[in-house]
């Protein structure tokens, strides 16, 4: 897959759906996901518990501390061609590392114990979302991992202020309670413009697209996974 050669033809309207209208078609299949999760849609009608968003909480971690070596490892895996890209991944990775963070400091904040946090393992989703994050990333210059990164970065930048409030309107929680998901809102608007800077830079052809379009769908799906799966 290249980005970069004269050769590849970039990725146009052309009578077809663009980049953006493909991936946001994706994000409307997965927002209908999400709707029917069960703890989100008690979310939705107020009925949540503490408990609820402490084993939310629990389950992200597990996957989230993982979010910055795939990164690492996807950014080992562009080459000089692919220099932007690599610099971006190096780049994030950085600005991600101590994410799980924030999740331990919000669960011990509502009663949760470290120690098991700590010793927890992932669902059934987290662990395919997981596996697929490294496989992918192992691949010589991971394109597609953009598609991966629209769905989780639009998912901080889009939903997860709206959960935060939501969970402090019905719980009451304090501020230091929701910090992971009130941080993600702003950090993961400006990931998401840095993303689609690329994505319309003309650097993508249609090949990679695909790949792209083809990553964000199955990220989709796998992170709702995550989400139906609490605790399995």
């Amino acid at each position: 897959m290249s980005t970069s050669t004269t050769a590849a033809k970039p990725a146009t309207p052309g009578g077809a759906e663009t980049l953006f209208e493909r991936l946001a078609d994706v994000w409307v299949e997965l927002e209908e996901r999400l709707d029917a999760v069960p703890l989100l849609a008690r979310l939705a009608e107020g009925a949540v518990t503490v408990d609820d968003y402490r084993r939310l909480l629990f389950n992200l971690r597990q996957q989230v501390v993982d979010g910055s070596p795939w990164i690492s490892r996807a950014a080992a895996s562009f080459d000089i061609d692919h220099f932007e890209l690599r610099s971006a991944a190096i780049r994030h990775a950085e600005e991600e590392h101590r994410d799980y963070l924030m999740i331990e400091r919000d669960y011990v904040a509502i009663g949760g114990s470290l120690d098991e946090l700590r010793a927890g393992r992932k669902n059934v989703g987290s662990e395919a979302l997981s596996g697929y994050m490294f496989h992918y990333a192992a691949r010589p210059n991971p394109v597609g991992l953009l598609g991966a990164m629209f769905i989780i970065e639009g998912l901080g930048a889009k939903r997860a202020a709206g959960w935060a409030a939501r969970f402090q309107e019905v719980l009451g929680l304090a501020d230091n309670q929701v910090h992971f998901m009130r941080y993600h809102q702003d950090a993961d608007a400006e990931h998401t413009g840095n993303l689609e800077a690329i994505l319309t830079s003309g650097a993508i052809d249609d090949r990679a697209a695909d790949e792209i379009v083809r990553c964000a769908q199955v990220v989709a799906r796998l992170y709702a996974l995550q989400l139906e799966e609490l605790d399995r």
